[in-house]
C-alpha cells in the first residue's frame, strides 16, 4: 500500500526514498516532542520514580527505531531483494534489537529494586534476593537479544544448538562440583536460611557470623578470628542452625550444674536464680528460671536458663554464669559432687565357713606371697661354641634314651 502511494505521487525511486527517509525523522521528532513534553511531565506528577525512569529508558530506542525503518524502507525502494537491501536491513535490526536489550536490562532492575523495596514485598523478592533475580534478568534479555540477532541474520541454528549442547554437556562433567556450588548458593540465596550477620552452627559444631553470601560458598567469621570459606553445596546438604533467626534476635542458654544429694532443693533455686543477676547482656524478659531435670547418677541435676540480647555473646555469658554459680556454691556450702561409686556388700560369709576357706590348701597356696624372679646377671660369662656342643651333646645323651625307647635283643640271625 505504501509502495503504490507512492507511485502515485512520482515514480523515482530515489526520491520515494528520501521522502520516506524525511517522513521517518518528522515521525522520529514528533515521538520525541511527545516524550519529553507530554509524558515526561505526566510522570513528574505521580509519587513513584518508576515511571519517570521506565519513560527516560524508552525515549531514545523509540526514536531511533522509527529512522530505522524509514531507512530500511528506503533502502528497499532503491535495491530491491540484494544483498544490499539484506545486509542493510539486518544491521539496522541488530543495532535496534541492542539498544532495546540495553533499556530493558536498565527497566528491569529498577522495576526489581522498585518491588524489592516494598514495604509489603513477601515472598523470594526480597531486598537481600535482587542481586540474584537482576542477573538472571540480564541472563535472560541477553540471551534472547543474541537469539534474534541470529535469526536476523539468516543463521541455521541448529548447527549452533548441537555444539552448544555437546559444549554443555562437557563443561558439565568437567565443572560438576563448581555448578553444585552454584546452583545451591541460587538456592541460598532465594531461600535465605540465613542473612549477613547471623550466627550459623552446623552439625559438627562449626559455629560463626555471616560474613558474606557468594553463588559458590559462603564465609563466616568464628570467635577465634578466623575466616572459613563453606562451598554452597555442603552447606545446601546439611543441617544449618540459624541461631539468630526468629522473630527476635534473643537466644536460650541452659546452664547445666548438679547438686549434692542432701541439698535443700530451694536453696539451689534460689542460688541459681542470684547469678544472673547483673548481667547487661542477660534478658530481664523472659525471665531467668531454673529446671530441676532429674535425679543423676551422682547428684540432682538442674539447669539454668536464661536469654541473652545476642547470639554472639554466648560463650562469654556461659563463662561468667559458670564462675559465679561456683562462686555461689561454695559461699553457700552447697556441694557440687563429682562421678563416685559407692560399694555395698550385701552378704558376708558365715563365720563358721571362714577356717575352712582359710584351710584350703589352693586358697592358703593362691594367698601366698609370690616371690620375683631374681634380676638378670647383668655381666653374663661368655659361651665358647666347644662348650655350647658339649652342653648340647650332654642333652641328647640324657635324652636319647627316653627318644628311642628300651633296648632291643637280638639273634644271631637276621633281626627280628
Amino acid at each position: 500500500m505504501l509502495v503504490e502511494r507512492l507511485d502515485a505521487l512520482t515514480t523515482d525511486t530515489t526520491l520515494q526514498a528520501f521522502l520516506v527517509l524525511s517522513a521517518s525523522f518528522v515521525l522520529a521528532f514528533l515521538v520525541e516532542v511527545l516524550f519529553r513534553g507530554v509524558l515526561q511531565i505526566f510522570v513528574q506528577n505521580t509519587k513513584t520514580h518508576l515511571d519517570d525512569v521506565i519513560v527516560a529508558n524508552l525515549r531514545r530506542p523509540i526514536f531511533l527505531s522509527v529512522i530505522f525503518v524509514g531507512l530500511d524502507v528506503a533502502v528497499d525502494l532503491l535495491e530491491p531483494h540484494t544483498w544490499l537491501d539484506f545486509t542493510v536491513t539486518a544491521g539496522l535490526v541488530s543495532v535496534a534489537i541492542l539498544l532495546w536489550t540495553g533499556a530493558l536490562i536498565r527497566i528491569s532492575a529498577v522495576v526489581l529494586i522498585h518491588l524489592g523495596d516494598r514495604a509489603d514485598a513477601t515472598g523470594v523478592l526480597q531486598p537481600r534476593t535482587l542481586p540474584l533475580f537482576t542477573m538472571l534478568a540480564k541472563i535472560v534479555l541477553a540471551s534472547a537479544a543474541v537469539y534474534m540477532i541470529m535469526v536476523a541474520w539468516g543463521l541455521d541454528l541448529t548447527g549452533w544448538l548441537a555444539s552448544a549442547g555437546i559444549v554443555g554437556i562437557a563443561v558439565g562433567f568437567a565443572a560438576k562440583d563448581s555448578l553444585a556450588n552454584l546452583f545451591a548458593g541460587i538456592f541460598i540465596i532465594a531461600d535465605a536460611p540465613y542473612k549477613l550477620g547471623d550466627f550459623i552452627m552446623f552439625e559438627d559444631g562449626l559455629r560463626g557470623r555471616v560474613t558474606e553470601i557468594g553463588l559458590r560458598a559462603t564465609r563466616i567469621l568464628t570467635r577465634d578470628d578466623i575466616e572459613i570459606n563453606i562451598p554452597n553445596q555442603l552447606i545446601g546438604n546439611s543441617r544449618v542452625v540459624n541461631e539468630s533467626a526468629g522473630p527476635h534476635e534473643k537466644e536460650r542458654v541452659l546452664i547445666n550444674v548438679s547438686a549434692a544429694y542432701g541439698c535443700d532443693v530451694d536453696v539451689v533455686r534460689k542460688v541459681l536464680l542470684e547469678c544472673p543477676k547483673g548481667q547487661p547482656w542477660v534478658c530481664e524478659q523472659p525471665a531467668p528460671h531454673v529446671l530441676f531435670r532429674l535425679f543423676g547418677g551422682s547428684g540432682l541435676e538442674f539447669s539454668l536458663c536464661v536469654w541473652i540480647q545476642q547470639p554472639r555473646h554466648k560463650e562469654d555469658v556461659i563463662d561468667i554464669l559458670n564462675t559465679r554459680i561456683y562462686k555461689a556454691f561454695a559461699a553457700a556450702g552447697l556441694e557440687i559432687p563429682y562421678s563416685k561409686h559407692d560399694v555395698y556388700i550385701k552378704d558376708m560369709p558365715p563365720a563358721q565357713l571362714l577356717p575352712a576357706v582359710v584351710a584350703d590348701p589352693a586358697v592358703h597356696n593362691a594367698a601366698a606371697p609370690v616371690h620375683p624372679a631374681p634380676p638378670p646377671n647383668p655381666h653374663p660369662t661368655p659361651v665358647t661354641p666347644q662348650a655350647a656342643a658339649t652342653h648340647v651333646a650332654h642333652i641328647l645323651g640324657q635324652q636319647a634314651p627316653a627318644l628311642l625307647g628300651p633296648p632291643r635283643r637280638y639273634s644271631s640271625g637276621t633281626p627280628g
